[in-house]
């Protein structure tokens, strides 16, 4: 019984390892290099928000109320 538990134990390590690697390679997180944020490799394909410039001054209508 020893001996086939000791057979064993590798080959759940390896795969331990490949299923780690896997999921690490799946992730697709932001790295640090050079002290530069790469983005993610899924950056091209994420849907990208756009927000039309605003006024200048903020607070405009404020203003407008203290005008008056």
């Amino acid at each position: 019984m020893r001996g086939l538990c000791n057979q064993q134990r590798p080959l759940r390590l390896v795969l331990l390892g490949l299923g780690l690697l896997g999921i690490v390679a799946v992730t697709g997180c932001q790295v640090d290099v050079g002290g530069q944020t790469m983005p993610s490799p899924y950056y091209m394909s994420d849907d990208v928000q756009y927000f039309p410039p605003g006024p200048e001054f903020k607070l405009a209508r404020e203003a407008a109320a203290l005008k008056q």
